[in-house]
């Protein structure tokens, strides 16, 4: 097995065994990229130099005889709407094409100091918009397992760069399953936090009460090890709540004896691939093996999740992408004949059409005379399928579904068709509309692509996701799987 293909746990113990060293690892992952960035397209840029540089500091550290933290020396991608000092970030859009940001997102900072060896920025739909990541305004990013299929989005330029070994781990954000929905696509493990848990201090909105920064990883000890380096109270975000400190590794324990598991049936009432369908219920019986007590459950408001979602989150992609006007800072129009020619030429120039499309009807559900009949409505349908899922907790530890109705599809499938794309989220909105945490993990295959399950936990029990999603992972060995570039 080459370096690329291990874990992010198992890059750790050749470096603190002194088999590799990070700028072994480094090296190696650069001419990784060399050989199939150009096919997959995972990143809008890298910073190549800085990350030998970082990766020779930490092969000092190690020299020293000093200890190193858990991602020390590891190779990590970043979706690029996180911000990064003096490294550019674009949001993937033509908006944003030249800026480099003065500061540092706080989950940059706290992977800092966790030594981590930042590789590069990676592709999304533009400004986090949209379920395939071809909505970038510089490329389109293709499925390691399959390149004639998308990655899935908006994170799906740090799927793709962690499923086809151009990164150990990626950082994604996830506003209807942004993390999940590409994380399936890809064969990887992805995990959407309890809203607050990790810091958004530096993450360019799209919609500011959904969004919410997690890990990709290759299994789930991986994503463990990013959890413990990602959260955390930031004084810098008013939304983020103090928990204090968690070591998400205790979780790691395959024992689900006694645990309550809910299968939502709304969703199974959903039409979906066959082999999705046979992998999710071979890996329901799986966890009744293991002594998971299985029950149906239901959501009755999620049949309308996703109306309101998008309603809720263009209204606020609306106001947040105000910002962007051409006066301080972006992209500016160059020919324009006064200040509101200006405003128009640099917003219908800058944009893209779908992030133009989300702009405008949140514009509308925002506009007087529709406000209450929209935005206010989809409001009150946030909480009642908010009660909904406090009800269902009441009797279950967590609640499973599909993380996707069907497995990747083809590119441009659905470019043409906003609402067949919008349906690639129907399984993922339900948990940023409640707020409360998912993870995704592989369970199958069909026709050579990845299937996901998604398992959706109480507030602020990521631990006991992952200790659920390690015991099946254990169980398996799809975890172990690596598409063939």
């Amino acid at each position: 097995m080459e370096l690329y293909d291990l874990t992010v746990h198992e890059i750790m113990d050749n470096l603190r065994k002194k088999e590799a060293s990070a700028k072994e690892v480094t090296e190696a992952t650069f001419h990784r990229i060399a050989n199939v960035e150009s096919t997959i397209k995972a990143y809008i840029s890298l910073c190549e130099e800085k990350a030998l540089d970082w990766a020779d500091k930490v092969d000092q550290q190690i020299g020293a005889g000093e200890g190193i933290p858990d991602l020390a020396g590891v190779p990590m991608a970043l979706k690029d709407n996180i911000c990064t000092k003096n490294i550019l970030t674009t949001c993937a859009s033509k908006m944003l094409e030249n800026f480099i940001p003065p500061y540092n997102a706080t989950v940059v900072k706290k992977i800092y100091a966790q030594k981590s060896v930042l590789i590069g920025k990676t592709n999304m739909d533009e400004f986090a918009m949209g379920s395939s990541t071809e909505h970038s305004a510089f490329h389109i990013t293709k499925n390691p397992w399959n390149i004639s299929c998308v990655s899935g989005g908006s994170s799906g330029g740090s799927a793709a760069a962690v499923a086809s070994g151009e990164a150990f781990f990626a950082l994604g954000s996830d506003t209807g399953g942004s993390i999940r929905q590409p994380a399936s696509f890809c064969g990887l493990v992805g995990l959407k936090p309890t809203y607050g848990l990790v810091s958004r201090y530096g993450l360019i909105a799209y919609a500011s009460s959904f969004d919410q920064i997690g890990p990709l990883t290759k299994d789930v000890e991986d994503c463990a090890l990013v959890m413990n380096g990602i959260t955390g109270h930031d004084k810098m975000d008013m939304t983020s709540v103090n928990r204090g400190k968690i070591d998400y590794k205790k979780a790691l324990v395959r024992d689900i004896k006694g645990m309550k598991i809910g299968v939502i049936k709304e969703i199974f009432q959903e039409k979906m691939d066959k082999g999705v369908r046979q992998s999710i219920l071979r890996a329901l019986e799986r966890l009744k093996d293991m002594g998971g007590i299985i029950e149906e459950a239901s959501i009755p408001h999620i049949k309308y999740s996703l109306p309101a979602y998008y309603i809720m989150t263009s209204s606020e992609c609306s106001s947040n992408l105000a910002r962007f006007d051409g006066i301080r800072y972006g992209y500016r129009a160059k020919e324009y004949t006064d200040i509101k020619d200006l405003f128009m030429r640099t917003r219908s120039e800058g944009f893209g059409e779908e992030v133009k499309r989300r702009i405008m009807l949140g514009t509308y559900a925002l506009g007087a005379g529709y406000y209450e009949e929209y935005y206010q409505h989809a409001l009150k349908i946030r909480t009642l399928i908010k009660n909904d899922f406090e009800k269902a907790f009441k009797k279950f530890d967590v609640l499973i579904t599909p993380t996707t109705l069907t497995t990747a599809f083809k590119l441009q499938e659905r470019t043409e068709n906003p609402l067949d794309m919008y349906l690639s989220d129907i399984c993922t909105v339900p948990a940023n509309i409640a707020g409360v945490p998912a993870i995704s993990i592989c369970c199958g295959f069909q026709e050579g692509l990845p299937i996901g399950m998604q398992i959706i936990g109480k507030p602020f029990n990521e631990g006991t996701l992952l200790r659920i999603a390690y015991t099946y992972e254990k169980s398996t060995d799809y975890h172990k799987k690596r598409p063939k570039l």
